[in-house]
Order: structure tokens, then C-alpha cells, then sequence
């Protein structure tokens, strides 16, 4: 099982930019992929972007392709989403997940994730 905390969530307006980081407690010989999930109040929760963590290959919704950036460093064990040109429509809880782990299996976009952090608030404002 690997432990996941976000950070960097906050307030900003819209067209404003911020840079989520994920810190996983370790990457095991299992870690295959990660990623970045959110949910809006009344909403359910859908997936965001995901990085295959051996070759660095990314796949994003299309709801933010071209504004968010999915990255890794993995000498810190750290995930990162950095988004741009943000939205009211981008307010939401954000999480990241990991494919070690055995709680809320979700597939989505060629990675089954296992484990959750326990969330940052994003909201934007127009």
C-alpha cells in the first residue's frame, strides 16, 4: 500500500494557474501508474489525467487537454498537475491515486488505481 497527500490546492480566478503536488509515501516495484482524479458537489468523481510512470506517457481528459500538465519526480516520489487557464467549470475536489492498492478500484485510462489521497480543494472564480 502506498500513502498519498496532496497539496497546492486553493482559491484563484479564472485564467489563473496552480500547481498541485501529490508526495507517495514510496514507489514499489508494482508502482506502474498515477494520477489525477476530481469531483465537483453533485458530481461523480471523474479522472483527470494519468502518467505511466515507467515511460512518462500521459493521457488527459478532454476537458483539459491543453491546459493541464501531468508530471513526476520520482527522486522525490512526487506527482505533480500543474493547470493553467482555469475555469469556474474546474472547481472541484482533487485527488490523486495510484495503482498500488487494493481500496475504490477504478480503471480509467489504461490504469486500474488503488489508492486515494485524501483530497485538495480547488475553486475558481470568474
Amino acid at each position: 500500500q502506498v500513502q498519498l497527500v496532496e497539496s497546492g490546492g486553493g482559491s484563484v480566478q479564472a485564467g489563473g494557474s496552480l500547481r498541485l503536488s501529490c508526495s507517495a509515501s514510496r514507489y514499489t516495484s508494482s508502482s506502474a501508474c498515477m494520477g489525477w482524479f476530481r469531483q465537483a458537489p453533485g458530481k461523480e468523481r471523474e479522472g483527470v489525467a494519468r502518467i505511466y510512470l515507467g515511460g512518462g506517457i500521459t493521457y488527459y481528459a478532454d476537458s483539459v487537454k491543453g491546459r493541464f500538465t501531468i508530471s513526476q519526480d520520482n527522486a522525490k516520489n512526487t506527482l505533480y498537475l500543474l493547470m493553467n487557464s482555469l475555469s469556474p467549470e474546474d472547481t472541484a475536489m482533487y485527488y490523486c491515486a495510484s495503482n498500488v492498492g487494493p481500496y475504490s478500484r477504478t480503471w480509467w485510462a489504461g490504469c486500474t488505481f488503488g489508492s486515494w489521497g485524501q483530497g485538495t480543494q480547488v475553486t475558481v472564480s470568474s
